[in-house]
C-alpha cells in the first residue's frame, strides 16, 4: 500500500505529463512563428512552443512572415494556455487560445505552419492544414515548400 501511495504522488508530482493544466498569461514577445514568451499572474515568464505545429524558421522562406502571423494574433493579448508538459528545451508545450480562438489551428489554417505530424495530438489539424495547401494558402502557395525540420537538419 505505501508503495502505492508513493507512485501515485510521483504521478501527481510529474502532472504535466499525465493531465494537462490551464492558465492565464499576457504574450509579452513572439520568438517565432510557433513560440511565444508569456507573464503569467505571479510575474513569471513561460516560453511556450506552440503543440502540434511547426513553423519556419525565421531565416526560412516564410519564416518572418509566420512570425508576424503570430504577432498579429498574440502580441499584447491575454491568452489562455493549454499547457501539455515540456520540451528538452525547457519551454512549455501548448495550445494557446485568445478570447477562444485557437492559435495553433489558425496558424496551420493561413498556411504559415504545419502539423508537427511526429508530436501532433489533434487530428482535426490534418485537415485544417490539407485545406490550407488545397487553397494554397500562405506558404502552400510556394510549389515545393521545404518542412523545419528538414530546413533545420539541413537536407
Amino acid at each position: 500500500m505505501k508503495s502505492t501511495a508513493v507512485l501515485v504522488a510521483g504521478f501527481l508530482w510529474a502532472g504535466h505529463a499525465f493531465a494537462d493544466t490551464v492558465f492565464t498569461a499576457d504574450v509579452i514577445r513572439i520568438l517565432d512563428g510557433d513560440t511565444v514568451e508569456v507573464l503569467d499572474a505571479e510575474k513569471k515568464t513561460h516560453r511556450v512552443r506552440l503543440a502540434n505545429i511547426d513553423a519556419p524558421e525565421r531565416k526560412q522562406a516564410f519564416g518572418e512572415v509566420s512570425r508576424q502571423a503570430l504577432a498579429t494574433m498574440a502580441y499584447r493579448q491575454h491568452v489562455e494556455v493549454l499547457d501539455q508538459g515540456g520540451d528538452q528545451y525547457g519551454r512549455r508545450l501548448g495550445v494557446i487560445t485568445v478570447n477562444g480562438r485557437n492559435l495553433n489551428s489558425a496558424m496551420v489554417a493561413q498556411g504559415m505552419a504545419w502539423v508537427y505530424t511526429r508530436y501532433n495530438k489533434d487530428p482535426s489539424l490534418i485537415a485544417v492544414e490539407k485545406s490550407a495547401r488545397i487553397g494554397k494558402i500562405g506558404l502552400w502557395a510556394d510549389a515545393n515548400p521545404t518542412p523545419p525540420w528538414d530546413f533545420r537538419h539541413g537536407r
